[in-house]
């Protein structure tokens, strides 16, 4: 019913990681308190001093405000997931770190192969020339 104020991010990851908490334990207990609102609301109940289409339409009224705060307790758990998703991304750097010496390793294996078969083709060419120019300086059609 009330509107939730903008999210500020705190600075520390602590302060943030309780904030998290906090807002999804406030959108679980906002989503379970409609709903049984709406469950209360649903029962028929016996005669009163409204009249029934004047109660149902009230009921219905109610309802619908009701489950649009549930709605909105679910996109704010999906943005509070986002935001989770977000700062496991931007803050794991062991994972990041890991990454980036695989990689490293990798090239560096890549580089050691590349350089090898640079080498081995080095001496063969070198090889086959001395081949072909002793062939050329012995060779009576100079």
């Amino acid at each position: 019913m009330a509107q939730q104020p903008q999210r500020v991010l705190p600075q520390s990851k602590d302060a943030l990681l309780q904030s998290y908490k906090k807002h999804l334990t406030d959108d679980i207990q906002s989503m379970l308190r409609n709903f049984t609102d709406i469950m209360r609301i649903a029962r028929v109940e016996e005669e009163s001093q409204i009249s029934r289409p004047t109660q149902s339409e009230q009921n219905q009224y109610e309802m619908q405000v009701r489950a649009a705060n549930i709605v909105r307790a679910g996109e704010s758990l999906m943005k509070l997931t986002s935001d989770i998703k977000q700062f496991l991304i931007l803050n794991d750097f062991p994972s990041v770190n890991e990454s980036i010496t695989q990689n490293s390793q990798l090239y560096k294996h890549l580089q050691a192969e590349v350089d090898s078969n640079l080498m081995s083709l080095r001496d063969e060419m070198a090889a086959d020339l001395f081949e072909l120019e002793e062939e050329y300086y012995s060779s009576l059609y100079k």
